[in-house]
């Protein structure tokens, strides 16, 4: 079968202008968990709570394809227009031979990492993500909490929180404040790096 063409962000944006209308709640509380349950019961998916990677062949087989039919029936919803993104069968499958297979998180070298995509039964050591992962932080605290983290020699690379203000101002959207919020979150946690000796590490 010859693929078709991966989606541009203009494609994706113009199905979110144009997409099914539905509502959020019923997309939340209908559609996704009756369809995931239908496919539960389809691809006889059973999880052991005892085992977190599930490592059976039949059962990754099942999760797999239950997933790709999940996006296919329901597709994406976009809650700022209300509406349905929907992908062709063909288009997922381009998607997926056309991703990545590697990307490089900071810079080139010491304190940088390349990570690649991993089996579950890789013998390679998985990248460790550190950091308060969108938390708030305040001002006051934000530039030793990340360093607290970039000091750690198993942490690859950090996941920064958020500062509940920036000069004493709520960083509310839409605003100026976001902006520097935004900015001073950038600058103070390559700072916390610099500080912890890992210049080069991916933020």
């Amino acid at each position: 079968m010859t693929l078709t063409k991966t989606l541009s962000i203009g494609d994706i944006y113009d199905r979110a202008k144009s997409g099914p209308k539905t509502d959020e709640k019923d997309w939340d509380f209908k559609i996704i968990p009756q369809t995931a349950s239908m496919l539960k019961k389809k691809y006889n998916i059973k999880m052991d709570k005892k085992q977190i990677i599930p490592t059976d062949p039949q059962l990754m087989d099942g999760l797999f394809r239950a997933g790709f039919e999940l996006l296919l029936t329901c597709g994406v919803y976009c809650i700022d227009t209300k509406r349905v993104i929907q992908y062709t069968e063909e288009e997922i499958l381009a998607s997926l031979a056309a991703a990545p297979k590697e990307a490089q998180f900071g810079e080139i070298g010491k304190h940088g990492r390349l990570i690649k995509c991993r089996k579950h039964d890789d013998k390679r050591a998985p990248i460790i993500q550190g950091g308060p992962t969108g938390a708030p932080c305040s001002e006051e605290h934000f530039l030793a909490i990340h360093q607290s983290y970039a000091q750690e020699p198993i942490v690859d690379t950090i996941v920064d929180g958020v500062l509940q203000t920036t000069r004493g101002h709520d960083p509310l959207p839409l605003t100026p404040w976001e902006i520097a919020a935004v900015r001073s979150e950038a600058i103070m946690v390559r700072a916390a790096q610099d500080r912890a000796g890992r210049c080069g590490m991916g933020l």
